[in-house]
């Protein structure tokens, strides 16, 4: 079947391409580290944590930006108090919905009981807290919830993927779905994205009223994937506070510089870029009608799965095509465990598949319903995260040359592929 799609494609042009670089928002902290340092030893940022306490320190499977390091920072910190934390995975469903899977998923971030100086305790048990009044029930992992004195979150606030609200991805989501595990992640989604924006920041303030939540570590980058604010919230300064740092997260949100495209190529998905593997706020392309944004692309084309992400590909079924390579690497039950809980279906399905690089952009390419091939407007970028130096195909240059943020820093050159049909690493 393979040489029949390549025979397909065979004589389908790929249009030569031009390295370019944007020019976003560069303000960083230039010490993250320290700053969270400082923040929390601010007073009454660590109020409510005594020596001796056990505290549970909630990390998901995002790739933010140094996560090893603010984590360690914040156990190291909790220490010196004489606190007595250990890590639990706060990631609803992924790593497979399994202990040991969000254990590993952990690792590959860098964290683990070796690195960060304290235990790792992955389960997926989980006590039920109460239920909303839609009859929602709110759960949390049972470890966090039972055996910890304190509770800490640490994520980043920035826009969620598949629907709109005042609280989308940050400290509220972390507690509501992350902490729930795949139990609190089903009940979560029960009622499908357009709900979402009330569900969730519900049932994080039932877990906020009825948990030792004292504190999170709230991270918001920059475009160019640099931390440039970090703060220590306390329990009662979530709710009002999560909402005007999502404002600046979008503010900051790297962006396709174009409005239309004919083919995207994505080098990366992976559930450390992007619950949706690659951003939709980015690709324009969602999983739900209750988000919106981005570029006009007619198709995209993925061709790798991160290994952070342990064989997760959720979102290649929102692409149109993929590679053997990718789908050789993908752990669909994991990858179908985040359908089954999020109800969202299509981003775990499998694309059409081509049996190399060459052929899945040949693909794109031909299916993108333009006439001259040679006119296609062809984005490649490395993933979703990366978007500050990124190659446009030859018809976007008049529009890169008339844009005073994009810098063109190359001569059009050809694609080039190794034997096998592959992209050099």
């Amino acid at each position: 079947m393979s040489d029949i799609l390549t025979k397909l494609v065979e004589h389908v042009p790929i249009p030569k391409m031009v390295r370019i670089r944007q020019t976003f928002d560069d303000t960083k902290l230039d010490d993250p580290l320290g700053e969270l340092i400082r923040r929390l030893r601010a007073p009454g940022a660590m109020d409510g944590i005594a020596a001796g306490q056990k505290v549970a320190v909630a990390v998901g499977s995002r790739g933010i930006s140094r996560i090893d390091e603010l984590t360690a920072t914040v156990i190291a910190e909790l220490k010196r108090i004489g606190a007595q934390p250990f890590i639990v995975p706060c990631m609803g469903s992924h790593g497979g919905a399994t202990a040991a899977g969000q254990a590993e998923v952990l690792a590959h971030l860098g964290i683990d009981e070796q690195r960060m100086g304290a235990p790792v305790r992955s389960s997926m048990d989980v006590i039920e807290l109460g239920e909303l009044p839609n009859g929602l029930p709110v759960y949390c992992d049972k470890i966090a919830a039972e055996e910890a004195d304190a509770i800490v979150v640490i994520n980043r606030i920035k826009p969620h993927t598949a629907f709109r609200g005042p609280v989308e991805s940050g400290l509220l989501k972390m507690l509501a779905i992350g902490l729930g595990k795949q139990k609190g992640a089903e009940a979560c989604h029960q009622m499908g994205f357009k709900y979402m924006a009330d569900n969730v920041p519900a049932m994080a303030k039932v877990m906020l009223d009825k948990l030792p939540v004292r504190f999170g570590v709230a991270v918001v980058e920059n475009a160019y994937d640099r931390i440039c604010r970090i703060e220590v919230l306390g329990a009662d300064q979530m709710e009002r506070r999560e909402p005007e740092l999502l404002a600046e997260a979008k503010r900051l949100l790297p962006q396709i510089p174009f409005g239309q495209l004919d083919v995207l190529v994505i080098d990366y998905i992976g559930k450390n870029i992007s619950g949706d593997g690659a951003d939709p706020n980015i690709t324009g392309r969602y999983p739900t009608p209750y988000a919106q944004g981005g570029p006009d692309v007619n198709k995209i084309v993925v061709l790798d799965l991160t290994p952070e992400s342990g064989g997760n590909a959720n979102g290649v079924g929102t692409a149109d095509f993929t590679t053997a390579r990718l789908v050789a690497k993908t752990d669909w039950p994991a990858t179908y465990a985040n359908g089954l809980t999020s109800t969202v279906c299509a981003p775990t399905k499998q694309a059409t598949t081509l049996a190399s690089d060459r052929d899945a952009i040949k693909a794109g390419v031909k299916t993108c319903n333009i006439l001259d091939y040679g006119a296609c407007r062809l984005v490649r970028i490395r993933d979703t995260l990366h978007l500050a130096t990124i190659e446009i195909s030859e018809a976007l240059l008049p529009e890169a040359l008339g844009n005073p943020r994009i810098k063109v820093i190359g001569e059009p050159y050809e694609w080039t592929f190794d034997d096998d049909g592959y992209l050099p690493k």
